[in-house]
């Protein structure tokens, strides 16, 4: 959606665009990752971080993760995600694998819950979970606390995304894995996410 910005009477009214979610580098990551553990509630907090830069959740999708997405049989923390059709934006549901650092949070979180088999993995202060607003403010202000400016709750999703594709080449994998991971039903949505690097453009002409 547009916001609009009026002129005066005898002008047209010109479309604002609306400045996609700001990319963040991985020291800003960690500079916010290490101030949650100073606030209140750090071990949510940290999960809540890595769900959306380490595996691309929305913010509605963080609101309603529970414990059996990610669960295996086993009862502990599995090397996926399953994210639900009915928590997901136009029932993208999906499988994202596990990051490592994101296991080890939500290890952590589990336990400190008492290992529960289910309810919310995000818990709000009476035991529901997290309304998307919610997480949406949440971010807004955790940015807001290490003066992180024209981020959003969606920074974390937009960073997955260009992070994944800056190291695709590596994988052999190709953009419609991303596209999979991020839970687009078109390629194209997925490159608008995608923010360029300066530093690679000015390395690829200097091999031209």
């Amino acid at each position: 959606m547009c916001h609009w910005q009026k002129h005066h009477s005898h002008k047209l009214e010109i479309p604002m665009e609306r400045q996609p979610a700001k990319v963040l580098r991985p020291t800003d990551v960690r500079r916010l990752l290490n101030h949650v553990t100073k606030r209140r509630y750090p071990e949510r907090s940290t999960v809540m971080i890595l769900l959306s830069f380490k595996a691309g959740l929305r913010a509605c999708e963080i609101s309603g993760l529970k414990w059996p997405m990610v669960l295996g049989s086993h009862g502990r923390i599995d090397r996926q995600i399953n994210i639900a059709k009915g928590i997901a934006k136009l029932g993208s549901g999906r499988t994202i694998p596990m990051h490592r650092e994101l296991a080890v949070a939500l290890k952590a979180l589990h336990e400190l819950q008492s290992k529960p088999i289910s309810g919310p993995v995000i818990q709000s202060e009476r035991d529901g979970n997290l309304s998307p607003n919610s997480v949406v403010n949440w971010f807004r202000t955790a940015y807001d606390w290490i003066a992180l400016y024209e981020c959003s709750s969606h920074s974390g999703r937009r960073t997955f995304i260009t992070e994944a594709a800056r190291v695709l080449a590596k994988t052999g994998g190709s953009l419609k894995d991303i596209q999979e991971l991020a839970g687009h039903r078109a390629l194209s949505t997925t490159e608008r996410y995608i923010e360029g690097d300066r530093a690679a453009q000015r390395r690829l002409i200097n091999l031209l």
